[in-house]
């Protein structure tokens, strides 16, 4: 084999080695970051085949670590690890409609409702027609694929914000009202940018910038010296920082740009830049006078999407904010000086424009069934009565079949604020929050004193649910068991664990990228 590959070449003999696909995309980011060094010849880009090699072995070692750091004893599923899909695949369609923390991937969620049979799952337990419970719905990972394959689905949340996602990936749109709203919406945006002077102030601190980091940061020796640890980023990065501040100073001034707020103690006021601030204001004034309610609540979902992209953090810190920034900084995800946004109309164009292209992709998957969302706490909500009163079309199924079982994935000890992590949007829409009623919070702690409220809660909310459910239900609950507290929560259910499955998670979204292991639960009333 040849010592060096084109781009399109390393795609190929990455994909074979690793057995998925691997785009020359991929290839380029590498090269771009510093991962492997650029070969020019012939006006063609190279890579070095032992680099490559080195590169994929490093990484497979890496993630095999990891793993072994984070396993659970006992047989391993390495089928339900799904690592041979991409992010797009495991995002498809409505799944991507608006970011969310600790949703598990529909490829899972469909392994366990679809009606086939391998050597691990050698019975199917949901049929087409059947309703599955999912008492701590999230986002609507179990909504969505139960649509898709012909299943009826309840979920349940104790977040307005999450019910209202859910919701909204299942729901029908009118397309032409849709489409007619964001063209509005766009205009309104474009006029307001080109009348505040913020389109030339960007495009001249955007070039000042490229200029900037040509020289201080994109040559590929600066790159593989920091990616090889030959020179130390940080204080680099700080110093170059400090070059590029007098710059945009002056460009703010020249352009009279108002970068900060007046005040900081509302999320909108500390994580948005003026500029931003007022055409998120903007939008949401418009969308306040939209009749239509499906539109109305969609567009506030791509409204909060696109606040989140939107918020003046450093690019690394999007998942889990940190610091404020209010001027071009050094990000240690790309490699160079990068700056926050001063305007939401780039975002806002290209979600409305993803959104619309997610829903008309999900529309021809889905298969006639009914699905909807309750707001309320799982441990004690009639689930009969408030399904009356939200889809009555559901509740007459409901009525004739009850739950035929649960899929779910509960909430992990410690490990996320759920209202939290969406506060932009409760802050901007004034949405009701019920933070002191989630179960699990970050906030709580893992502690004894955590650990046991949790295993007392995951067992009310199974307990109530049983009240509503066939006796012959079936009961599969996803959850990362470090505490080994399942065991407990199944006797305090009066449940028994009829089989576990343990699942490696290889490929993760969020900025922490370590792999550990999580346990699906398959539980059955107790004789």
């Amino acid at each position: 084999m040849a010592e060096s590959l084109t781009i399109k070449q390393a795609s190929v003999w990455a994909s074979e080695r690793l057995g998925r696909v691997v785009t020359p995309s991929n290839i380029s980011y590498l090269i771009n970051y510093g991962r492997l060094k650029k070969i020019e010849k012939e006006n063609k880009i190279f890579v070095a085949l032992h680099e490559l090699e080195s590169y994929y072995a490093r990484l497979q070692r890496e993630r095999e670590q990891r793993w072994e750091n984070g396993r659970h004893d006992g047989e391993v599923c390495w089928k339900l690890s799904f690592q041979e899909y991409k992010e797009a695949e495991t995002t498809k369609h409505v799944h991507r409609l608006h970011p969310y923390k600790g949703k598990f991937i529909p490829q899972l969620v469909e392994y366990f409702l679809d009606e086939h049979t391998d050597e691990f799952k050698t019975k199917s337990v949901f049929k087409a027609g059947d309703i599955v419970l999912d008492p701590f719905c999230g986002s609507g990972t179990t909504l969505v694929q139960a649509s898709e394959l012909g299943l009826h689905a309840v979920g349940i949340d104790i977040s307005f914000f999450n019910s209202m996602i859910s919701n909204l990936k299942v729901m029908e749109f009118d397309s032409n009202d849709l489409l007619q709203h964001i063209a509005l919406m766009t205009k309104k945006l474009e006029e307001n940018k080109a009348s505040q002077h913020v389109r030339v102030f960007d495009r001249e601190i955007s070039e000042e910038l490229s200029t900037f980091n040509d020289t201080f940061f994109l040559k590929n020796s600066i790159k593989q010296k920091i990616h090889a640890g030959d020179m130390e980023d940080s204080s680099y990065g700080i110093a170059c920082e400090k070059k590029i501040l007098p710059k945009y100073r002056n460009l703010c001034a020249h352009h009279k740009i108002k970068i900060n707020n007046a005040s900081d103690k509302r999320f909108l006021d500390k994580w948005f830049l003026y500029p931003v601030k007022q055409e998120i204001l903007l939008i949401k004034k418009y969308i306040d006078t939209i009749e239509e309610s499906s539109t109305r609540r969609l567009l506030q979902l791509v409204l909060s999407r696109t606040m989140r992209s939107c918020r003046a953090t450093r690019h690394a810190d999007l998942a889990t904010l940190r610091d404020a920034v209010s001027a071009p900084y050094y990000c240690r995800k790309h490699g160079k000086i990068c700056k926050p946004l001063f305007s939401a109309l780039g975002w806002w164009r290209r979600y409305t424009h993803d959104t619309l292209r997610r829903l008309q992709v999900y529309a021809s998957l889905r298969k006639p069934s009914f699905q909807c969302c309750l707001i309320g706490d799982a441990r004690v909500l009639n689930i009969e009565t408030a399904l009356a009163n939200a889809h009555s079309e559901l509740h007459k199924e409901f009525l004739c079949k009850k739950f035929r079982g649960i899929f779910s994935s509960p909430p992990y000890v410690g490990l996320i604020d759920y209202h939290e992590q969406h506060a932009y949007a409760y802050d901007l829409f004034d949405f009701p929050r019920q933070d002191e009623q989630e179960i699990g919070a970050l906030c709580r702690g893992q502690g004894w004193q955590a650990r046991k409220d949790y295993t007392q809660a995951i067992a009310r909310v199974l307990l109530q649910a049983q009240n509503f459910m066939r006796n012959d239900c079936d009961i599969f609950l996803v959850a990362n068991d470090k505490y080994k507290l399942y065991p407990v929560i199944a006797e305090k259910a009066g449940l028994k664990i009829h089989k576990t499955y343990h699942r490696p998670v290889l490929n993760r979204s969020e900025g922490d990228k370590g792999a550990y292991s999580e346990t699906i639960f398959h539980m059955r009333r107790a004789l």
